[in-house]
């Protein structure tokens, strides 16, 4: 697993090809990490998975370190922008549920990136820094907003808006982080029966 931190600096990506193939090497990387754990990720291995060369990954991404970083980057980037798709309403409530389920769906709709960026699937000798990490903050800053916007329209009560967020995003992840698991199967239907009551609840002591 392990590769030369010196490797070349990646190249920029120039072409509709170039970016289709960068694409499947990080779709490729979070697959591995997901399913398989780090000492499944090695440049032959992943090459392998992409369809390419292993000259690729140094081509795109300079090593195997700095692919890392960017698969979880791209997981955050994609959260960003579903959750930045919600349109805002009049019904703040309804906004914030909204923003919650566009995180939901992010996450199954992307499981492997999704462990990558949250650590469920280890990264091993591979070390994020918090630079990397801050990326993931912008997607929380999302949910500070709508949390601000439900406070200012009175439908919560005034107070720290990140601490309220935190707890939101805390639900949400937790039962996200079941469901992927399989583990939320311990009633019925634990959509209704267990993600609903859960946010309804946090939402009623929010504006009580």
């Amino acid at each position: 697993m392990s590769d030369p931190l010196d490797a070349p600096a990646a190249s920029p990506v120039s072409s509709p090809a170039d970016a289709d193939l960068r694409q499947r090497l990080l779709e490729a990387a979070a697959l591995l990490l997901g399913e398989e754990g780090p000492g499944a990720l090695s440049t032959r291995r992943l090459a392998q998975e992409a369809g390419t060369s292993t000259m690729a990954v140094y081509t795109h991404f300079g090593g195997m370190p700095a692919l890392v970083r960017e698969v979880v980057a791209e997981g955050f980037v994609r959260l960003e922008a579903r959750v930045g798709a919600v349109p805002t309403t009049d019904d703040t409530l309804a906004d914030l549920r909204a923003l919650t389920a566009a995180y939901r769906a992010n996450a199954l709709a992307n499981p492997h990136l999704y462990a990558v960026m949250f650590g469920s699937a280890s990264l091993g000798g591979y070390r994020l820094h918090d630079d990397e990490r801050a990326v993931g903050l912008v997607a929380f800053g999302q949910l500070v907003t709508g949390i601000e916007r439900a406070m200012d329209a009175g439908a919560l009560r005034r107070g720290d808006p990140a601490s309220a967020a935190g707890q939101v995003w805390t639900a949400v992840h937790g039962y996200v982080m079941l469901e992927l698991a399989g583990f939320n199967h311990v009633v019925d239907d634990p959509e209704h029966q267990l993600l609903e009551p859960l946010l309804n609840h946090l939402i009623e002591a929010l504006a009580d």
